[in-house]
């Protein structure tokens, strides 16, 4: 493919290949725009198929309510038995794991890329976020780029985590801070999915 690439660019002229990659960048965006519009569909049997079309890999005991809004779907997977809350925002560009059993609350944003404040360019920094089975990251929590949030953790309402949440902890406020343990016995399974929302 990389032949085949350098073969392309010495025989286009520079407009073809700038052309090109405009029409790369547009559809890029139309997409996305056209998912978030998805989400807007009364049905959570057609969203979820549009999103897996996408290339999200999303299980059929899960659920995501609507108006939910994405970057790169296709690096986004999300485990059995998931509730994902409306208005959520999962951002998969450096990589978006969600295990079993895992409740997003409503307005809830997930992070994985950011600019570096230092660089003298403003470049773009990195990496994946995982969140562990049985977790909740309550309504209106920010999860910010690298952090795992354990098994069984919760992140209280309006928390913004900027460092990895362990196991069975309640962390919350911004930045998010140990609260409490949470009980190891956690025996549930999520899935919900409220009709027409």
């Amino acid at each position: 493919m990389g032949r085949l690439r350098e073969s392309f660019k010495r025989l286009a002229p520079p407009q073809a290949v700038s052309s090109v990659r405009w029409g790369r960048e547009v559809w890029a965006d139309l997409r996305l725009r056209l998912l978030s519009e998805a989400g807007f569909i009364p049905s959570h049997t057609v969203r979820n198929c549009l999103y897996r079309s996408a290339g999200m890999r999303l299980h059929p005991t899960s659920s995501i309510h609507w108006r939910a809004e994405f970057y790169a779907p296709e690096r986004i997977e999300i485990g059995p038995y998931c509730t994902i809350g409306d208005s959520a925002f999962l951002d998969g560009r450096s990589g978006l794991t969600i295990g079993a059993c895992v409740n997003l609350g409503s307005h809830v944003s997930i992070y994985t890329r950011q600019h570096d404040i230092d660089d003298p360019d403003f470049t773009e920094t990195g990496a994946p976020v995982r969140i562990e089975d049985h977790a909740w990251v309550s309504s209106h929590s920010i999860l910010l780029p690298g952090v795992t949030i354990g098994e069984g953790a919760v992140v209280a309402a309006g928390g913004v985590v900027a460092k990895s949440v362990p196991a069975y902890t309640l962390v919350g406020g911004n930045p998010a801070r140990h609260i409490r343990d949470r009980s190891r016995d956690l025996r549930y399974r999520l899935g919900y999915a409220k009709r027409f929302v």
